[in-house]
């Protein structure tokens, strides 16, 4: 079990986190969205103790994370930027890797680099940004760690790739019940696979929920009516976001559908329909209603990196 605690790292004048608070209990896949500049290597590198938090708490299963070994010894961590040592090859890494880590699996290692056909011999400086990427993420699944943390995780790999190590990691955190923190900006890429969602928003900590449960609270409406209306009509309906065009309203509603369906045909109107939702636009506005606007990939184009 993860557990943070009113966390906040700042640089200089910079705030990257802000009293973030979540627990993450074991055998879960646990996505970070936000825009580029939110906070989320940040945070990565506060829970794998790279760096030591400015106030607040991190622990692992009760212990403290920074300046413990006994903790990182369970932790595995792909960053952004990758790091391989100058001048080595995928062996000398293998090497470097066991003796960081004694449950590291040599086995798992050949057996993952012959199924992605990544040379051993050849220097990894020579190898492509996804191939760089897929050698990072088989070292740190083969140290076979309690926790898993990803940065950017499917960054430079190819649709077939990214379904490849997706797959990966579902099947380590289920046959090993590990626990796996997946950060990107991109809700698409996160969206089927992990158990919960958290927006990082400005270094803070806006949003998180589980998947289904985003999924099923909130649903859109279109509905139209032969005489004019406005919002105002739908009292006793939790509405987070209403927008007419014409005749027609669409609405984010939340609340018990079946009931709200019911009372809205109660109305007469001659449009109704109920719309799925996709968790870009769950987000988008959820973050209205919390007043936030934002940038993030498959909503708006992201802002420069911090």
């Amino acid at each position: 079990m993860i557990k943070v605690n009113n966390l906040s790292k700042r640089f200089n004048d910079f705030i990257a986190l802000e009293n973030v608070s979540c627990s993450i209990g074991s055998g879960c896949i646990y996505g970070m969205v936000g825009s580029n500049g939110a906070g989320k290597s940040t945070f990565l590198r506060a829970l794998t103790g790279v760096y030591q938090p400015d106030s607040g708490s991190i622990t692992i299963d009760g212990e403290p994370v920074w300046d413990n070994p006994n903790v990182k010894h369970r932790i595995a961590y792909v960053p952004d930027e990758l790091y391989f040592l100058g001048g080595s090859n995928l062996k000398r890494m293998k090497k470097m890797y066991a003796a960081l880590y004694p449950d590291f699996d040599a086995n798992r290692f050949d057996e993952l680099c012959s199924m992605l056909e990544l040379p051993k011999n050849k220097l990894v400086s020579q190898f492509s940004k996804g191939m760089r990427r897929q050698a990072a993420t088989i070292l740190a699944l083969s140290c076979k760690p309690d926790y898993l943390f990803f940065d950017e995780t499917f960054d430079g790999l190819d649709p077939v790739m990214r379904n490849f190590v997706k797959k990966l990691i579902c099947e380590d955190v289920i046959e090993r019940e590990a626990s796996a923190i997946i950060t990107s900006h991109s809700l698409r890429e996160l969206e089927d696979i992990c158990d919960q969602l958290a927006l990082l928003h400005k270094g803070g900590l806006v949003l998180e929920s589980d998947i289904e449960n985003l999924k099923t609270a909130q649903f859109k409406i279109q509905i139209a009516f032969h005489e004019p209306f406005e919002q105002s009509k739908f009292e006793g309906i939790s509405i987070s976001h209403f927008e007419k065009n014409g005749s027609v309203a669409n609405m984010i509603v939340g609340g018990d559908k079946n009931a709200i369906v019911e009372k809205l045909k109660a109305m007469n109107p001659i449009l109704l329909d109920v719309l799925p939702m996709t968790l870009e636009e769950i987000f988008t506005y959820e973050m209205e209603t919390l007043g936030y606007t934002f940038q993030i990939e498959g909503i708006n184009e992201g802002s420069d990196k911090k």
